[in-house]
């Protein structure tokens, strides 16, 4: 095989990221180089599921070209010319030197159908992490005119993924990920969900025959568990049919222990005499909020479970499910305060069930949205 040195010859050595998925790249490509015909035996992959241009390049060169005969591939390079002729069109830095070494770094060629399953469950993995961290940036765009719905649609590619990998990789129950879930975002400012979750209270107070309109709305919707506790006073109140005032509520809240934290029960009687608004308008208002607080604290498990390379894909479509799930939950409370029933999309059934979903992270993360 004709060799042309160039300056920058060695630069595929000397930039490869020391991740064992390179490696196994590298064995897979020398073992489909060394044998052609190996690649009847490889499946669930294309050139996008590897994690350089080179190797993408390489695959795409071998999987289109047609095979060389064994007998005159094992008795020249003439094959391997066209691969690298091919494979340059789309990664220049590809040299005949690189080639040699794939295939000199290959173990044994008979195991490329493991290879190739490793390379497709890091590809997997890859996959998931972007869909993830396509959902959290979508919940941070402030330029978005229909932040809720464009969330959902990021949400809902986000499953289709999960789904994807799970045929590819069918769950075993129980098998979660090892990667413990973030912690809450104690960055972000709460100032104006504060005070419109305060005008929420005091209106309700004011008009508490409105609650009933908005059983959708749940305590763990409102960002501080003040708030959430004295939600829960006024829909108890109103579900006894008792008498609703600020003084009502307040001595309720006393019987909850919600004042136990050093709240100050003039401060509660103040805020809950300000009314202002609608009782739907600030209820719609506080669960487009969790909606999207949710949809964020889902991509970040996502993420955190994607980025452990620890995690097998079986953990990983089960750790995404378990998170889709809170999301799906507020949805539908969602669907119901706008009356809106978008059009189901279409996705592959799932191979196995993950096991029964929990939301117990999503509602301790807003319980400890007070500190924030």
């Amino acid at each position: 095989m004709p060799h042309t040195p160039e300056p920058d010859e060695d630069d595929l050595d000397a930039i490869a990221p020391p991740q064992p998925v390179f490696h196994v790249e590298q064995a897979l490509l020398g073992a489909l180089l060394l044998d052609p015909h190996r690649l009847d035996d490889v499946s669930g992959i294309t050139a996008d599921s590897f994690s350089t241009a080179a190797h993408a390049a390489l695959y795409a060169a071998i999987s289109t070209l047609p095979r060389p005969d064994p007998a005159e591939h094992a008795k020249n390079t003439k094959w391997l010319d066209r691969v690298l002729t091919t494979g340059r069109e789309q990664a220049r830095g590809l040299t005949a030197t690189y080639l040699h070494t794939l295939i000199q770094v290959c173990p044994w060629p008979r195991h490329a159908p493991a290879y190739a399953r490793m390379v497709e469950a890091e590809h997997a993995r890859r996959r998931l992490l972007t869909a993830a961290e396509r959902l959290v940036h979508t919940v941070h765009d402030v330029s978005l005119p229909l932040p809720v719905q464009t969330v959902l649609a990021e949400a809902d590619a986000l499953a289709v993924v999960v789904d994807d990998i799970a045929a590819r990789f069918p769950p075993r129950s129980g098998v979660l990920p090892r990667t413990a879930a973030p912690p809450p975002d104690l960055a972000r400012d709460h100032t104006e969900a504060v005070e419109e979750e305060q005008l929420l209270l005091a209106t309700a107070t004011a008009r508490p025959d409105d609650i009933d309109s908005v059983r959708w709305l749940i305590p763990d919707d409102l960002t501080l568990p003040l708030h959430a506790g004295l939600w829960q006073c006024l829909t108890t109140l109103a579900r006894r049919d008792e008498p609703v005032d600020p003084v009502t509520v307040l001595w309720e809240a006393q019987q909850r222990g919600l004042l136990d934290d050093g709240s100050e029960p003039g401060e509660v009687l103040r805020m809950l005499a300000e009314p202002a608004g609608s009782v739907r308008h600030w209820a719609e208002r506080a669960l487009r909020r969790s909606l999207l607080a949710t949809a964020e604290h889902t991509g970040r498990r996502v993420e955190a479970y994607a980025g452990d390379s620890a995690n097998t894909p079986f953990q990983l479509v089960v750790g995404a499910r378990r998170a889709l799930a809170d999301i799906a939950a507020v949805r539908t409370r969602w669907q119901h305060a706008t009356q809106a029933t978008p059009p189901q999309q279409r996705r592959p059934a799932p191979t196995t069930r993950a096991g029964p979903p929990t939301t117990t992270a999503a509602h301790a993360t807003r319980s400890t949205r007070a500190t924030r």
